[in-house]
């Protein structure tokens, strides 16, 4: 009987992270085939279908993808700090690999970002539209900026550490502040893309519950639930990753910091 409440938590948790993927996976399709069906496919020839590849790759990376590593800091396990679902969800592999895991996906998602940046801006050149003055535009710019400052912190603080123990202490809850506020931009700017979007091409009849229109609607109701979930599974702490030796030691180091004291290690 003892067992039975982490038991409950470790299938609840199983089931919510399986609702997340599939959330973010719908998500996914939605956006092709929305983009797909509706707005004529995808090319890289400077047409509309260029821009299509846009919200397709932003939705990816910067949603999908970085709601999978939720990129804080490595060191979330500690007390009073939220983990990373990858940190949460493997957290029985050794936490060397899964740094690397941590920092390939989130490479991927910033390579797919970039991607549909590119996209869009390269449409804009060949139509002659301008760029850089809707409020989509300024949060999304913001949002990849940041992703790529975290994606590089990320490396220098955590998964190639070349600050002092101190400097890692002091960055962390900024790290994590970052993170948390990167997942609520992105999806808040993906859905200022998808009222944008429509707004551009089927203003007219968008009052009317076009299928277009449904489905983009549905789209956006899809990544805000994508992101609670993920919210909830990243603060509940009977979900955080267990202590191992090596980040109890970590704890012991970083409480050390915090009580005014001085490392013993480097």
């Amino acid at each position: 009987m003892e067992d039975s409440a982490p038991r409950r938590s470790r299938a609840a948790f199983a089931g919510l992270v399986g609702v997340s993927q599939v959330l973010g996976l719908a998500s996914v399709v939605l956006t092709g085939v929305w983009m797909g069906h509706f707005r004529g496919g995808f090319a890289w020839n400077g047409s509309k279908q260029e821009f299509n590849i846009h919200p397709l790759c932003m939705v990816l990376g910067l949603v999908f993808l970085h709601g999978d590593v939720f990129p804080l800091s490595p060191c979330l396990c500690l007390s009073a700090s939220p983990a990373i679902l990858v940190y949460r969800v493997f957290h029985n592999e050794p936490k060397k690999n899964v740094k690397l895991l941590h920092g390939i996906i989130h490479l991927l998602a910033l390579i797919m970002s970039i991607v549909g940046f590119v996209a869009v801006f390269d449409y804009h050149r060949a139509a002659k539209i301008p760029d850089m003055y809707s409020l989509h535009s300024w949060c999304g710019m913001t949002t990849l900026i940041l992703f790529c400052l975290q994606w590089v912190m990320g490396l220098m603080f955590f998964l190639f550490p070349v600050a002092s123990a101190w400097l890692r202490a002091s960055y962390l809850p900024v790290h994590v502040f970052c993170g948390l506020a990167l997942l609520v931009m992105s999806v808040g700017t993906s859905l200022l893309g998808i009222t944008e979007t429509l707004l551009f091409n089927i203003m007219p009849t968008y009052s009317k519950f076009t299928p277009e229109g449904v489905l983009a609607n549905v789209l956006g109701i899809l990544l805000v639930c994508f992101g609670l979930v993920l919210g909830h599974l990243m603060t509940r702490e009977e979900y955080r990753r267990p202590p191992n030796p090596e980040e109890e030691a970590l704890s012991v180091h970083f409480k050390t910091l915090t009580d005014g004291g001085s490392p013993t290690t480097p």
